[in-house]
């Protein structure tokens, strides 16, 4: 009987043919724990189902599922994670790539550390060659060898919010009764239920992931009235927050976050100058700004802490 994974990969594919099989070969093509892949080919147009059909008749760890029609990135990793077997699972997008040896040093802290949240470092990578360190790594640094909960190290909640940026584990992940979202933000509730929840988080400090900035046609980098969303996804994670025991640290913390993620997203810029928020929606959007501020700021709050720079306003 073949080795259980330690890993399910789960990889949502959608008009990412470009950049596939340099994501595909990152997985597979370096020392890993045993693990396995699901590559869900989201409807994509272009010659990702192909490129993945072809890997995987040379790779029996590649699965490929394919959905009649496009659903999103978030709801394509629902249907990956339904199928994982692995006892972590990793979101990592088609036109991201895994860091050399990243696997391998993943396996070897959870070998070890079994986590409920493993959380790793990573790079931003531009279309000029030019790679950027994440704004979280210092935090990083700061989680303890062994393990500690967010209500140890509140800040934590200050990392970006990306689905791809640690790995669950699946029973976990599983009992928090959560899924991705539809639509831009999508990861938001997912990263926030699990810090939340976890009895134990981790940390890899060696750069694990390499995360492609500035790519057209992806979301981040798109203006789209979709970007309004990302109050929804703050709103669930306030409601969750309000049937929790937490302290007064961890609820500033989200807070802090959230208006720090909400002004973000509105000063972005694409990368020929627009903005992700339309400016026909602009207004509106400020406005929702000011009324998440008033509707969810703790008692005593007066004024903001300063969070992480970011290098870019992308990287949530």
């Amino acid at each position: 009987m073949a080795e259980p994974p330690l890993i399910s990969v789960i990889i949502p594919v959608h008009r990412v043919a470009e950049y596939l099989p340099e994501c595909l070969d990152s997985v597979l093509g370096q020392p890993a724990p045993p693990i396995e892949v699901i590559a869900v080919d989201d409807a994509s147009p272009d010659d990702s189902g192909q490129i993945l059909d072809d890997r995987a008749e040379k790779d029996p760890r590649l699965r490929v599922v394919r959905l009649a029609a496009n659903v999103g990135q978030g709801p394509a990793r629902n249907a990956g994670l339904a199928l994982a077997s692995g006892e972590y699972v990793w979101f990592v997008d088609g036109d991201d790539a895994l860091a050399d040896g990243a696997l391998a040093a993943i396996g070897a802290r959870l070998s070890s550390g079994r986590p409920d949240v493993l959380l790793i470092d990573w790079v931003s990578s531009y279309p000029d060659g030019r790679t950027a360190p994440s704004p979280g790594t210092r935090l990083l640094a700061r989680v303890p060898a062994d393990g500690c909960t967010l209500a140890d190290l509140p800040r934590l909640a200050d990392l970006t919010m990306t689905s791809w940026s640690k790995l669950l584990r699946r029973e976990f992940l599983a009992g928090l009764d959560v899924g991705f979202a539809s639509g831009i933000h999508e990861d938001v509730l997912v990263t926030s239920a699990s810090l939340l929840a976890a009895r134990s988080i981790q940390a890899v400090s060696q750069v694990c992931y390499r995360y492609r900035q500035d790519r057209a046609g992806a979301a981040m980098a798109t203006t789209s009235a979709g970007h309004l969303a990302i109050f929804d996804s703050y709103a669930q994670v306030f409601a969750r927050l309000d049937g929790l025991p937490v302290s007064d640290a961890v609820r500033t913390a989200f807070f802090e976050r959230a208006i720090w993620h909400y002004t973000t997203v509105l000063e972005a810029r694409t990368a020929d100058g627009r903005g992700l928020v339309p400016p026909r929606e602009r207004r509106r959007y400020f406005a929702r700004m000011h009324d998440e501020f008033t509707a969810h700021r703790p008692p005593g709050y007066h004024y903001p802490c300063l969070l992480y720079t970011s290098p870019s306003p992308r990287d949530r």
